[in-house]
């Protein structure tokens, strides 16, 4: 009874008994944050290899990996917010077709089992028979494994290799579309939500993954860099850049788009979501995603378009513009999917979401799954270092 009296006092106006909670929490705020990051790097990483951009070479296989490491905990989050975790398999087991969610698990899978998975393999596939012949002891072995018994080193097989991992790429891109455009599509499905409820969504959603992964792939070659002691590659940091810059823009266009066709719209929702975007949601939403996280990084990296200051300053102001970027597409999940709970379907008023310290839905488990991916792709970077592959010549 003090718990109803307690949220009753953070109740504004008038709004459903079961509208006191929101049934989605902080959890499923990292759910589409992400998945949207493994469908941007994985994006980045395209761009090499499919498009030519050499210049983004030293970025293509730090890019993969990312993609698999944050795509093996992506869906973590979300099993974890299930009331029974242990019973999620079935979304394989027993298939429903007319399930949004249950669709989304097979997207899933195949992009981790076929897209990312086969690429990285294939682009490896030589490296590790190589590295199979040359280590030691537990790593000899582990290596030997990863070969998958296909040891054969001929220019023709190695030609073979490049060629499936170029398909697999080709393919992996609308794949990547999909995956994230899929979770936009859950939510923008939802027609009981007018927050929610646009067409605009899944492209929004699939922009903002690309500017978010770019970022991070960003934020993690220079990083990685430091770590190693190893001097950054400026024209490929410019080319980062370049791309985060345009994407960026295209990002802030569709959403920009999205709030004049509802302002213009002005459905009966209108007042309500006018409450919502400048009371609730006004600091998450102009500050964090707004000003910081998009006009600030927009005015940066157009400024280095026109004029470039020395590499010893731009280092640093792309770092901090990479932070702000993820910042600022963080807070966009947060404002689509917590703000687009606050208020009630009688359009009469508002909740207030409260965020615990601990627990399945609290800030110390958020931030475990936020740095999982992280120890993942550490683990990642040194079974597969991408600076140690071998060149074709040593084959030869």
């Amino acid at each position: 009874m003090e718990h109803l009296y307690e949220m009753l006092n953070h109740v504004d106006g008038y709004i459903y008994p079961n509208e006191l909670d929101l049934q989605w929490g902080i959890l499923i705020v990292l759910y589409p944050y992400l998945t949207g990051l493994v469908a941007g790097a994985f994006i980045l990483a395209s761009l090499e290899r499919v498009f030519k951009v050499k210049v983004l070479r030293p970025t293509y296989q730090l890019a993969l990996l990312t993609a698999l490491a944050f795509l093996i905990v992506a869906i973590l989050p979300l099993v974890t917010h299930l009331g029974k975790p242990f019973r999620a398999y079935e979304i394989m087991t027993t298939p429903q077709g007319h399930s949004a969610m249950a669709i989304f698990g097979f997207v899933y899978l195949w992009y981790l089992m076929v897209v990312i998975l086969l690429e990285i393999w294939f682009d490896y596939r030589r490296d590790f028979v190589l590295w199979s012949q040359e280590k030691k002891g537990f790593l000899r072995r582990i290596y030997k494994i990863l070969t998958l018994s296909v040891t054969d080193l001929s220019p023709k097989t190695v030609a073979w290799d490049e060629k499936l991992g170029y398909f697999i790429t080709v393919v992996g891109i609308p794949s990547a579309f999909l995956l994230h455009g899929y979770v936009g599509f859950i939510f923008g499905s939802i027609k009981a939500n007018p927050w929610w409820s646009t067409v605009l969504m899944p492209v929004i959603f699939i922009f903002s993954a690309m500017v978010s992964g770019i970022a991070l792939v960003l934020f993690l070659y220079m990083a990685v860099s430091w770590f190693r002691k190893v001097k950054i590659d400026m024209p490929c940091l410019d080319e980062v850049g370049k791309y985060l810059f345009y994407v960026l823009i295209l990002d802030f266009t569709l959403e920009s788009l999205d709030q004049v066709h509802r302002i213009y719209e002005a459905e009966e929702s209108f007042e309500i979501l006018h409450m919502l975007v400048n009371g609730k949601l006004n600091i998450t939403l102009f500050i964090f995603q707004g000003l910081m996280g998009t006009i600030i990084p927009i005015i940066i990296l157009g400024i280095f378009r026109i004029y470039k200051p020395k590499a010893s300053i731009r280092k640093p102001i792309y770092l901090i513009t990479s932070m702000l970027v993820m910042m600022g597409i963080f807070f966009m999940r947060w404002n689509v999917v917590i703000g687009g709970q606050l208020f009630s379907k009688s359009f009469l008023g508002f909740t207030t979401f409260k965020l615990d310290l601990i627990g399945a839905e609290g800030v110390l488990m958020t931030i475990f799954w936020m740095t999982l991916p992280f120890g993942i792709l550490a683990i990642l970077l040194w079974l597969l270092p991408p600076w140690k592959k071998h060149s074709e010549e040593t084959i030869s």
